[in-house]
Order: C-alpha cells, then sequence, then structure tokens
C-alpha cells in the first residue's frame, strides 16, 4: 500500500514538471534577463509552504553567485522592509498569488522600484499583475490524496528555482573555483579545496640545488618523508626532481658512482607540475592518470611554492 502511494506521489509530482517543462516561454528568460541585471540583491519572499521554498531558492542563488536573502513578507510588513534597497529584485514565490502579506508589499516594491519575479499558479492574479513577469507554476493536481497539500504545486516551484539559478550561473560564467570559494567547509568545500591549501611548503618542502652533492640529497628526501625532492634554480625555477625510482635506477646503472652524483646529474628534467589555484580533485585525477605519486607546484614564472603528495589528495576520497 505504501508503496503504492509513493509511486502515485512521485509519477504525479514527476508529470508536474514535465508539464511545466513544456510550458516554458520568453517569460523566462525575461525573468532571467531581470535577475542577472540586479545591481543588488535578489530578495526572495514567500508565505507558508512557498515561504519554505523561497527559503531553499535564496540559499540556491546565494551558493551560486547570485547575491540573495529570504525576507519574511510579514516580518517586512513589520519593520524589515528596510532590509530592501534600490537596486534590489524581488522573487515572489505565492501558488494563488494572492497572499495578503505579499500583496500588502507591492505598493512599498513599487517606490522602491524593485523588478518584481514571480513564480505563481494563478497567472490572472494581484501578484501576477503587479509583476515586471510572471512564471507560471501551477500544476493539475496535488499529489495529495485529498489535493489539498502543497506538494506537487512545491515540488514545481522549487525546481523552476533551480532552473533560474542554474541559469544564472550560466549567464556569469560561474566556474567551480567560484563555487569552492563560497563552500570553503563541510563535504563541497573539502572536495573543491585547492592545491595551494593541501600542498606541503615552506620548511617541510623538499628542495636541494643542482650543485647539491648526493648524499645530501638523500638526507633531504628522507626528512621530508615525501620519497623525492625538487630541484631548483639559484633563483627558485624548477630544474627537475629527484624521486627514490630514480635513486634504485641509478643504482643499479652506476652502483657506488650514484653517491658522487650531483642532484643536477640525477634528476628528471621537465616533471609534471601543476598551478597552486587548481583544484585537489583535478589533481588527484591527473596523478592517478600518470601514476605518479606527487606533483611540483609551480607558480606563473616556474618557481617551485610547493609539492602536493597522492596520500594527502586521497583523503578527499574518503570525505
Amino acid at each position: 500500500m505504501s508503496l503504492d502511494t509513493a509511486r502515485r506521489v512521485l509519477e504525479i509530482e514527476a508529470r508536474a514538471i514535465l508539464e511545466v517543462f513544456a510550458r516554458l516561454d520568453s517569460s523566462f528568460e525575461k525573468a532571467v534577463d531581470i535577475l542577472f541585471a540586479c545591481k543588488g540583491r535578489v530578495v526572495v519572499t514567500g508565505m507558508g509552504k512557498s515561504g519554505l521554498v523561497g527559503r531553499k531558492i535564496s540559499a540556491t542563488l546565494s551558493s551560486t553567485g547570485t547575491p540573495s536573502f529570504f525576507l519574511h513578507p510579514a516580518d517586512a510588513l513589520h519593520g524589515d522592509l528596510g532590509m530592501l534597497t534600490r537596486g534590489d529584485s524581488v522573487l515572489a514565490v505565492s501558488y494563488g498569488g494572492e497572499s495578503d502579506e505579499i500583496i500588502r508589499l507591492l505598493e512599498a516594491l513599487k517606490r522602491l522600484e524593485a523588478p518584481l519575479v514571480a513564480l505563481t499558479g494563478n497567472i490572472q492574479s494581484t501578484l501576477a499583475k503587479a509583476s515586471d513577469v510572471t512564471v507560471d507554476v501551477s500544476v493539475r493536481e496535488e499529489a495529495c490524496s485529498l489535493n489539498l497539500a502543497p506538494t506537487a504545486s512545491t515540488t514545481v516551484a522549487m525546481a523552476v528555482g533551480d532552473a533560474l539559478a542554474v541559469s544564472l550561473l550560466e549567464r556569469r560564467g560561474f566556474q567551480p573555483q567560484d563555487f569552492a570559494n563560497l563552500h570553503p567547509a563541510g563535504r563541497l568545500g573539502t572536495k573543491l579545496l585547492r592545491v595551494e591549501h593541501m600542498m606541503h611548503r615552506g620548511e617541510v618542502l623538499p628542495r636541494v640545488a643542482t650543485n647539491t652533492p648526493m648524499p645530501e640529497v638523500i638526507h633531504e628526501m628522507s626528512s621530508k618523508g615525501l620519497g623525492m625532492t625538487t630541484v631548483v634554480e639559484p633563483d627558485g625555477r624548477l630544474a627537475g626532481i629527484v624521486t627514490d625510482g630514480d635513486l634504485r635506477r641509478l643504482m643499479e646503472k652506476h652502483r657506488g658512482a650514484t653517491l658522487e652524483m650531483t642532484a643536477g646529474a640525477a634528476m628528471t628534467r621537465n616533471p609534471q607540475t601543476i598551478g597552486p589555484r587548481v583544484l585537489a580533485s583535478e589533481a588527484l585525477n591527473q596523478m592517478e592518470k600518470r601514476k605518479i605519486t606527487s606533483v611540483v607546484v609551480v607558480d606563473e614564472s616556474e618557481k617551485v611554492v610547493g609539492v602536493v603528495h597522492l596520500h594527502d589528495l586521497w583523503t578527499l576520497e574518503l570525505m
């Protein structure tokens, strides 16, 4: 019985989204244009369940590059309207389009010359007629067996809100690096850490000069514990690297003579490098693809700024 109910609810809500998909027209494009042109914040408002949907839409906008906050219409009528300033745009979510608290805000919005976008299921409502653009989010029926509780209608409104947010994201050219800036904590933030936040730098960065004798090279590799060392020119630019594998191959080929060599003679030239602003997840992909355990981090002038190790990046997969 419960499975039958669940399937019916999901079927009704899925159908409602497909129906609004088929109805989308130039009004959606105009809504995106208005919100994209906003010089201030996109202020989202709505009462009841529509208000809960509005809070989520506002959060999605903010996390994808469109500054936004949620303004409860009842609070706005009791002083919080001061949070709204010239240059802001308003996105009102109201299925019936006749919520008293929102209707009472309309005069103030016109006075502030705030562009108004409405998500409503009633395109003949007071809200729709007062809006600069209305996006029709009507549904044939709610998924509630009584056809009363907002279910399919809230699903559609939230989906259209997501569509607006993603459209604005693409219009702004929002990139994964921008997303990382706005999500520094939590699982998303961890996945979007940059190499500069994971790399070994400063005193723990293995570094020798091209003329460093091999015994000192081995000591540097052993003390820093990364199984390699960078080899740098006098100006700090990367000349090459020496790895544990390089040492084994040199010992097999030259035996005792290896200890008479310098870092410059033993190093691998033109090793794999990466920039400090690259996402750590991308660095992990590159290292696994090339089957290497560490990569040197260099700046725009090819100067060594760090080393990132595979073990450090594997922690990303565990979070």
